[in-house]
């Protein structure tokens, strides 16, 4: 999963906190701090294990894991525009790059690794950092806001095609080439996230204009004159690489929802989407079947079929907001205004819901899959607790390790056989065809289908640029 929460300050929030991200696969949740960055385990309920403590730069605005390998892309708040690229477990930099503006998300997948700036877009083939394109000019995104699928199959990569309304445009970063554009909302994109395969883009947009919108009469609507509530706001659903519209769920009905993150369950059963307020609504991605409302003949349904009857005579907007599907599952947090990311993952064979908080809290719920309702809190974790013995002993062994360890210079080095020739750790500017012609190569093997592996440095052979 690609969500990323910065936290905005205030007196909930702990000192020190700066962003947090999950992993692709939700087995890991990366923290940025004021003196570097934390990575967790998230692979169990009851206890969350500190797999690393890195601070290498302080004030980490972006970290971003590979995985469960260990490549993590870090950006400090004090230089914006570079990009480090560490391989943690060696304690190397595998190489940094330096852009032309602050460097705003960072997303990656086995195949490609992308950098959004706000108004120009970087990938990279992350076997070996060369940049291979640069989508220059693109609408403005103040807030770097796109989706890479995991799957690097199809590395799909969405970002918004306008800065007005929320149009996405759906790249192939494999084969560097458009796929489609998709009319999605009316207002700016708020949200995008890829189900684990690809095949589906979620998205949200930002606030509706709440204002009435008086409809045209039509012979069988009476009265004539038809007022709607404001829309709130928006999650669809799209089939990718077509675009088609295959869901649509609506938050914030009566009051202002601003979408913070959306992420799909890994079988793409379920959306999950969290915002300012303090709920998380979870949408089961379903089609209904005339079959399923007969066997249920409840009042519920009767009034169901009407409106569905009377949506037949009604323009499309009117339509479409009489079928959304409510939500499948809700959380009640107990915070209001707060940046959170929320992800959905399967722990110790259980469903559960993860959200991350910039209070400095990761909560854990169960996930009803068969009849949703309201999910019950099995664990908080405080993500930085000197009373948390089990965290801070590992945080101990860590420099102990290390320092055992010979100094690397390098990644190359610390993979390459001893014929190997010495190379820079550095990669320095930018041209399409310069890439990393000075820089490391991470090996093939690593980047494998199946498990990514960066640990055993015995498994992997030198690769020549």
């Amino acid at each position: 999963m690609d969500s990323q929460v910065e936290a905005d300050g205030g007196p909930e929030m702990l000192p020190g906190f700066i962003c947090a991200s999950f992993n692709q696969d939700t087995t890991s949740l990366s923290v940025g701090t004021k003196t570097g960055y934390r990575l967790f385990s998230v692979t169990a309920v009851d206890k969350l294990d500190c797999i690393h403590e890195g601070v290498e730069c302080p004030d980490v605005c972006i970290v971003e894991r590979l995985f469960s390998s260990s490549l993590v892309v870090v950006v400090s708040q004090s230089v914006p525009r570079r990009m480090n690229v560490y391989h943690f477990k060696k304690g190397t930099e595998i190489c940094n790059y330096s852009y032309t503006n602050n460097i705003l998300s960072v997303r990656l997948n086995r195949q490609r690794l992308v950098v959004c700036l706000e108004e120009s877009i970087y990938i990279h083939n992350i076997k070996d950092m060369k940049l291979l394109k640069t989508l220059l000019n693109t609408p403005t995104n103040p807030s770097g806001l796109c989706a890479l699928s995991v799957n690097h199959g199809n590395s799909f990569l969405a970002y918004p095609g306008s800065a007005t309304i929320g149009e996405i445009t759906v790249y192939d970063a494999n084969n560097l080439s458009t796929v489609t554009l998709i009319q999605a909302h009316a207002s700016p994109l708020a949200a995008l996230t890829f189900n684990a395969s690809g095949t589906k883009l979620a998205s949200a947009s930002e606030k509706v204009n709440p204002s009435l919108q008086l409809l045209p009469s039509h012979p069988a609507v009476r009265p004539t004159n038809v007022c709607l509530p404001p829309q709130g706001t928006v999650i669809r659903v799209f089939g990718i690489p077509e675009g088609l519209r295959l869901f649509e769920f609506r938050r914030g009905m009566k009051r202002y929802v601003s979408i913070s993150s959306l992420s799909f369950s890994a079988d793409a059963q379920f959306l999950c989407a969290s915002s300012n307020t303090e709920t998380v609504h979870i949408f089961k991605l379903e089609q209904h079947s005339p079959s399923q409302e007969e066997a249920s003949p409840t009042w519920s349904a009767y009034v169901g079929k009407m409106f569905t009857a009377a949506s037949t005579y009604l323009p499309a907007q009117v339509s479409d907001m009489m079928h959304q599907d409510r939500a499948f599952a809700t959380v009640r947090l107990n915070m209001f205004g707060l940046k959170n990311i929320c992800a959905l993952a399967t722990i110790q064979k259980l469903p559960r819901l993860l959200v991350a908080s910039s209070d400095g809290y990761l909560y854990i719920y169960n996930v009803d899959p068969q009849d949703g309702g309201e999910c019950m809190l099995v664990q908080k974790h405080r993500l930085f607790d000197g009373n948390e013995e089990q965290v801070e002993e590992k945080d101990e062994e860590t420099p102990a390790e290390v320092s055992n360890q010979p100094a690397a210079q390098s990644y190359a080095a610390t993979v390459a056989l001893t014929s190997s020739p010495p190379s820079s750790t550095t990669l320095l500017g930018y041209s399409e065809d310069g890439g990393a012609q000075k820089g490391d190569v991470i090996p093939e093997h690593e980047f494998a289908e199946g498990p990514v592996c960066l640990d055993d440095e015995n498994e992997f052979p030198p690769v020549s640029n």
